[in-house]
C-alpha cells in the first residue's frame, strides 16, 4: 500500500498506544499464572496478535473483556505445537525457552525479515541444556524439555535472549543462573521484564554480572492488569512538537520502565542551539529513525552513536533511515555503527520505501511535515506492526493523508 502525506500542521491530543514490549510480557506472564487474568488493552498490533496466537498454540485461550482481554491460562500444553511468529522478534525470543520447558516439541515459523534475524547465542545456551534444534535457522523445530543450570549469555547483542530465558526458568525445578558474559545494552527492557515478574508474583535476585532464579517458582495472577502507554510510538507525535505543532500525547508515565521515556529530554537537546550534539542510542535503538528525523529539523550536526544493532532490527535501520532522509535531501551519512546528520538544510517531497520497517514508515511520515511538498511512501501498511491506528491518529491532529 502507498500512501501520500503533503505538509501540514497538526494541532490536538490522542491517547498512547498501549504499549508493545509490556503486551507481550503481560500476555506471556498471563498465559503461565495460575488463573486467569483480565487484561486492559485499547488495540492489538500485528506483533500482539502473534504472541496470542503463539500462546494459543501452547494451551492458552483468550476471550473479549470489558476493556480488553481475558487471558485463561495453559493449564495442559500441548504435545506438539507449531508457533508462528510473524514478523515478531519478541514473540519468537521470549516464548523459544518457554515453548521448551512446556512442550515437548515446538516447530516456530517466521514471516519477513525474521528468519535472518540472529538467534545464536540463545539457541546455543538452550543447545547445551539440553534442547534439540532441526536446523539453525527458521523454520525449525524445537526438542526439550530445557534444563536447569548456568546459562551465558553476551548483554550486548539482545535483551530478548535474556527474557525469553528469565520467563521460562522459573518453571524449570531446579534453580538457574544466567550470567552475563559482557556488559548489559537496553537495561530497561530488562527491568520491564522483571517489572512483570514481580507483579505476577515471580522474583529474580539481580547481581552485578547476571541473575538468580527460582526453579519450582509459580505465576500468580493479579486479577486485572493495565497495559500503559508506549512512549515509543509516542515518540513520533512528541517529535513533531519539536517542530512547532501543538500535539500532545496523553496516558504515558514519566515513571515507566520504558527506556524510550529517553524521548523527552533528548527533544530537549534539540531545542538548544548547540553546533554539535552526540547521542549513545545503544539502549534507545527503536529511537534511531525518529531520532534522525529530529536532527533534520533543527540546526546543528547529530551524531547518533553506538548503533550497530540497527542493521539487525526490521531492517537494516542505518540504511533505511539513510536512504529515507537521503531521498527528501536531507544531509545525512551512514556509518558503520552510527549515523551523522547535518541539520537544517530545506526538505522536499519524493517517494521513499519504509523497507517493510514499521518504524521507518512512521519517522516518514514525520519527516513529511518538514517538507515542500508531498511525500509518497511506499509499504506504508508496515505500521501494523506496532501501530495499525498511526495513520488515523495522524489525520485526527489535522493531517494530509492520501489513500488510507
Amino acid at each position: 500500500m502507498d500512501l501520500e502525506i503533503s505538509p501540514s500542521t497538526l494541532c490536538g491530543s490522542i491517547p498512547a498506544q498501549p504499549s508493545k514490549s509490556a503486551a507481550h510480557r503481560a500476555l506471556i506472564c498471563a498465559a503461565l499464572a495460575d488463573r486467569p487474568t483480565e487484561i486492559q488493552i485499547r488495540t492489538l498490533s500485528a506483533d500482539i496478535r502473534a504472541t496470542l496466537a503463539c500462546l494459543t498454540a501452547l494451551g492458552a485461550a483468550f476471550s473479549p473483556a470489558v476493556q480488553g482481554i481475558r487471558v485463561l491460562p495453559i493449564s495442559k500444553p500441548a504435545a506438539s505445537a507449531v508457533l508462528d511468529c510473524g514478523e515478531s522478534g519478541s514473540t519468537l525470543r521470549f516464548l523459544l525457552p518457554v515453548a521448551a520447558v512446556l512442550c515437548p516439541e515446538s516447530k516456530f515459523l517466521g514471516h519477513g525479515r525474521l528468519p535472518n534475524r540472529p538467534l545464536t547465542p540463545l539457541t546455543t545456551q538452550m543447545q547445551a541444556h539440553g534442547c534439540v534444534f532441526s536446523q539453525q535457522a527458521l523454520p525449525f523445530t524445537v526438542y526439550g524439555p530445557l534444563s536447569p543450570g548456568i546459562f551465558s549469555l553476551p548483554g550486548n547483542i539482545s535483551s530478548q535472549y535474556l527474557s525469553g530465558l528469565l520467563f521460562a526458568l522459573p518453571l524449570l525445578s531446579e534453580d538457574s543462573e544466567i550470567q552475563l558474559t559482557a556488559r548489559l545494552e537496553s537495561s530497561a527492557y530488562v527491568d520491564m521484564t522483571l517489572q512483570t515478574l514481580r507483579r505476577f508474583g515471580v522474583d529474580v535476585s539481580v547481581s552485578e554480572t547476571g541473575y538468580r532464579i527460582s526453579g519450582a517458582s509459580s505465576y500468580r495472577s493479579p486479577g486485572n492488569l493495565s497495559i500503559e502507554g508506549d512512549w515509543s510510538n509516542a515518540a513520533f507525535f512528541l517529535t513533531a512538537a519539536l517542530f512547532g505543532h501543538s500535539v500532545s500525547v496523553t496516558g504515558l508515565s514519566p515513571n515507566s520502565a520504558q527506556g524510550d521515556r529517553a524521548i523527552v529530554p533528548l527533544l530537549a537537546q534539540f531545542r538548544s542551539a548547540a553546533a554539535r550534539r552526540e547521542i549513545d542510542v545503544s539502549g534507545i535503538p527503536d529511537l534511531v529513525p525518529i531520532l534522525a528525523v529530529a536532527a533534520c529539523g533543527t540546526s546543528g550536526t547529530t551524531l547518533l552513536a553506538n548503533a550497530a544493532r540497527l542493521r539487525l532490527k526490521e531492517s537494516d535501520r542505518l540504511s533505511t533511515t539513510t536512504a529515507m532522509l537521503t531521498a527528501l535531501g536531507a544531509p545525512i551519512e551512514e556509518r558503520p555503527d552510527a549515523l551523522v546528520i547535518h541539520g537544517g538544510a530545506p526538505l522536499h517531497g519524493a517517494t521513499v520505501d519504509s523497507f517493510g520497517d514499521h518504524r521507518i514508515a512512521m519517522a516518514a511520515a514525520i519527516a513529511a511535515l518538514l517538507c515542500s511538498s508531498a511525500v509518497r511512501i511506499r509499504n506504508a501498511e508496515a505500521v501494523n506492526k506496532s501501530y495499525p491506528d498511526f495513520y488515523h491518529d495522524f489525520q485526527k491532529l489535522g493531517g494530509i493523508v492520501h489513500g488510507v
